[in-house]
């Protein structure tokens, strides 16, 4: 998929809904015209294959069980009068930006947000925003293609997403307090649903927490009646628990609602605004680093607490609320970029407030050094040499300053700003080496947890795999001592990195489901998958999800696109995304292509493509000889 060609036209693409019947919005929000059901049926398969060329006879075989002569050009007939609908204002002879030609077939190339489906699967990812995105669904997903068996595979997958959300939702209702709110959705979700354990356990607990011990219990044994009676299995152990628990009426199923909310107004009875705002930014660092849940409301609470801050008019304040939340972070692709922009910009208005009333100027301070930590943290991957530039300074004041907190936060800050080129593992490492010592003499745990998994990465691209173990072993000893539960995410997928298969790549992925990193989760399982049966000479998966890597991936997979392949961003993963295109190139023969790859890996020369520490393609130095041998052949 590529927005590309409509941010270069200045237009804005249609607006796509699968959740329900396949319908198409234009600008205005007006319903388009899509014609006949064989119409519906070529843009709703090209859906599907969100943004994946579908050739031409596979189309034919999805439309026809006995396709009449003729149908290929059926087939061109339907892919013109839908590219007429989608884009009424294009030129005779324009191509088309939208519904487009490559190779044997079509493709659709959108926006991420340009599909229902996709905003709703986001939403889902990210746990923001999911109540809402429930609102989206107009009847079952495809509806209008029910029978259909390419549209099966999603029609179950969505289906199986939404019923998650409406459980997520009524378990956030729980955490808040709202039980009763979470019984009547509950109840119709049972009844839809009879065999999801997770929607009966929740039903029984927001009864009993909405005083209704009898019929919690009476909802228990309809669950257990229907599994033994039609199923033939027991109840699950958490559904055992929950019976046991209200038959004891155990502490543990009050939940902590009322106990905080107490806590909660007392505080702000006795505190003011500002130091309100203060002890919030504390709350949610706190909560980021619990993971999953904590970190999906951290970041969707950072920016409310920093607008308020603004508000105040106090620019030493504001600096405060934004450079206390200073969070480690160890991957380079931003899981919010919008709200990552709006902390930026909200960093650099205070930066150039504090200059203006003097109280700081450009002397060194601790509030100037993490607002320039925060600038290169929350610009992590953009390439930006203001971003660096920030890094930069924010350690120097630090140094001086001679501040191990604003050290550790400033060094995290030009870590992330340390892939301006490939071939940088050992400044990493240094990086690591020094956040390890300097977390260990103060006890920033936090950052010495960091360190180590920094050191995890660059040791994985300079080949030191023995030195990687040793800290992997060690990190992990200190997640579990200190509750840093995201941690295991990444010794696990390093783990598998030091044995690579497919079903283990898979297994590492669970661990992404809630863990709420969709800047880490989005389409990183098909890059590793593909990394597997790449290296084994298996065939690639041309159908899987890619997600914002499928510009590096597409020119493999169909031999198209790789002129026009930006160059990788600038993270963890740009040597192997670079050798990805190396692949591409050498396959085609494309003498330009591989001398821009040359250039670009040959920094890396002497390294792995192992620098995510999650995945890796080999040594850097035989896809390179390779590309010399090709261009001499050539």
């Amino acid at each position: 998929m590529s927005d590309e060609p409509w941010v270069r036209a200045g237009a804005s693409p249609p607006v796509f809904g699968v959740l329900g019947a396949v319908v198409a919005w234009g600008k205005d929000g007006e319903l388009l015209a899509l014609k006949g059901p064989r119409h519906r049926a070529v843009l709703g398969r090209l859906l599907v294959a969100r943004g994946r060329v579908v050739p031409v006879d596979v189309l034919v075989d999805d439309l026809w069980i006995a396709p009449p002569k003729g149908a290929v050009s059926a087939v061109r007939t339907f892919v013109a009068a839908l590219r007429r609908v989608l884009e009424p204002e294009r030129a005779a002879r324009a191509a088309p930006r939208v519904l487009v030609t490559e190779g044997p077939g079509y493709a659709l190339w959108l926006p991420a947000d340009a599909v229902d489906a996709w905003r709703f699967e986001a939403a889902v990812q990210s746990g923001v925003g999911v109540e809402e995105a429930l609102g989206w669904w107009r009847g079952p997903a495809y509806a209008d293609f029910s029978e259909e068996a390419w549209a099966r595979a999603e029609r179950g997958r969505l289906t199986e997403l939404r019923l998650q959300a409406v459980e997520r939702v009524a378990a956030g209702r729980l955490s808040a307090g709202r039980a009763a709110d979470a019984v009547p959705e509950l109840d119709a979700h049972v009844t839809e649903h009879p065999w999801r354990e997770e929607a009966w356990r929740l039903l029984a607990l927001a009864l009993y927490r909405s005083g209704r011990q009898g019929d919690a219990l009476e909802v228990l044994r309809r669950a257990r009646s229907l599994l033994v009676d039609q199923l033939g299995i027991d109840p699950g152990v958490e559904l055992r628990q929950l019976e046991s628990d209200i038959l004891r009426q155990a502490e543990n199923l009050s939940g902590e609602a009322t106990v905080w909310d107490r806590a909660v107004a007392a505080y702000e009875q006795g505190v003011g605004a500002r130091a309100r705002l203060e002890s919030t930014v504390g709350l949610l660092r706190s909560l980021a680093i619990t993971g999953g849940g904590g970190l999906v409301a951290a970041r969707e609470h950072r920016v409310a607490a920093i607008v308020a801050a603004e508000e105040l008019g106090d620019p030493e304040l504001t600096a405060r609320v934004i450079g206390t939340y200073d969070v480690p972070a160890i991957w380079t692709r931003s899981d919010d970029e919008a709200q990552a922009a709006a902390v930026v910009a909200a960093a650099e208005r205070t930066l150039g407030a504090i200059d203006q009333q003097g109280t700081l100027d450009h002397r060194p301070s601790v509030a100037r050094a993490r607002l320039l930590a925060t600038i290169a943290m929350e610009s992590r991957g953009s390439g930006s040499p203001r971003a660096r530039s920030a890094a930069e300074e924010a350690v120097e004041i630090a140094r001086r300053l001679d501040d191990p907190n604003a050290l550790a936060f400033a060094l995290n800050g030009l870590f992330l700003q340390t892939f301006h080129r490939t071939g940088l593992a050992p400044e990493r490492d240094a990086i690591g080496v020094e956040l390890i010592e300097l977390a260990g003499k103060h006890g920033l745990t936090t950052y010495e947890v960091l360190g180590h998994l920094i050191r995890i990465q660059a040791l994985s691209a300079l080949g030191d795999h023995e030195s990687a173990d040793h800290h992997a072993a060690t990190v992990d000893q200190l997640a579990a001592k200190y509750e840093t539960p995201l941690v295991t995410v990444f010794t696990s997928w390093y783990g598998v990195l030091r044995n690579p298969s497919e079903a283990a790549y898979r297994d590492a992925a669970k661990l992404l489901d809630g863990a709420g990193m969709p800047g880490l989760q989005g389409g990183l399982l098909a890059l590793a998958v593909l990394t597997v049966r790449l290296r084994e000479g298996q065939p690639l998966d041309t159908d899987a999800d890619y997600g914002p890597y499928e510009p590096w991936v597409r020119p493999l997979l169909t031999g198209n696109g790789l002129d026009d392949a930006p160059d990788p961003p600038q993270d963890l993963l740009q040597e192997l995304l670079w050798t990805l295109l190396a692949e591409a190139a050498i396959a085609q023969g494309n003498k330009q292509a591989m001398d821009r790859a040359v250039k670009a890996l040959t920094p890396a020369a002497r390294e792995e493509t192992a620098g995510s520490g999650l995945i890796t393609l080999g040594p850097t130095a035989k896809i390179l000889d390779r590309l010399r041998t090709r261009r001499t052949a050539d």
